[in-house]
């Protein structure tokens, strides 16, 4: 059994700019090491709930455990160039095949391209159409994780730059339909199979539209065939 480690690390970084101070020296003696952190919820790997994008939509406290832990198949997207603009088609080529229920994960190994500490990393990344986000929610899967800033106007945002919700697909098709959107996940390169276990638990914000996550995969699982890499 493995555990691969799917997420990126919460830090110094020019989109987010975290908050994060240390408060204790054990070494000066302080009983404890005591570290605050001030951040987005829709910073580095998290989990989207639909307040996110809907008025009055449920926030991240009421995401079942079950839409975001469980069995994933993996699209190898890995062929995917830079400002690529990804269709149905695409992603036909790229699915495993699987069953209504699962987690579908995106493998674009975006972050073996670009790094996601730079503006590359946003402005140059492939995007889905409007018709792949389709695609994906026919599948009817409890959630889409994504390895690269799904839609295109995400680096739109970088510039200050407003478009209509529609244009926002993955959100106005997958995450308005109830399919949980698990942002920003790195090191899918790791991954050695089709198919593996992903958890993506969000943490438990009181009345948040999203929250950070610790996203990682267990590849192999003893007595878990739907978890097994093929």
């Amino acid at each position: 059994m493995d555990i691969v480690d799917l997420s990126m690390t919460v830090g110094p970084h020019f989109r987010w700019a975290p908050e994060i101070s240390v408060k204790g020296d054990k070494s000066a003696g302080d009983q404890f090491r005591v570290t605050r952190l001030a951040t987005t919820c829709h910073g580095f790997s998290h989990v989207d709930a639909q307040a996110h994008f809907i008025a009055d939509g449920p926030t991240i406290e009421s995401t079942p455990l079950d839409r975001v832990v469980g069995p994933c198949r993996i699209f190898d997207l890995s062929g995917v160039q830079p400002d690529e603009e990804i269709g149905p088609e695409t992603l036909a080529a790229a699915d495993p095949g699987g069953n209504p229920g699962e987690i579908l994960l995106l493998a674009t190994q975006w972050d073996t391209k670009r790094d996601c500490q730079t503006r590359e990393f946003w402005t140059e990344a492939p995007w889905l159409n409007r018709a792949a986000s389709e695609y994906l929610l026919a599948l009817a899967p409890t959630a889409v994780a994504v390895d690269f800033p799904q839609d295109y106007p995400i680096r739109l945002l970088l510039d200050g730059i407003r478009v209509p919700d529609e244009e926002h697909v993955t959100h106005d098709v997958l995450l308005r339909a109830g399919v949980t959107l698990i942002e920003y996940v790195v090191n899918t390169a790791a991954l050695k199979g089709k198919r593996t276990w992903l958890c993506a638990a969000p943490l438990k914000v009181g009345n948040a539209d999203g929250a950070p996550a610790r996203i990682f995969a267990i590849e192999d699982m003893p007595g878990t065939p739907s978890g097994a890499a093929s």
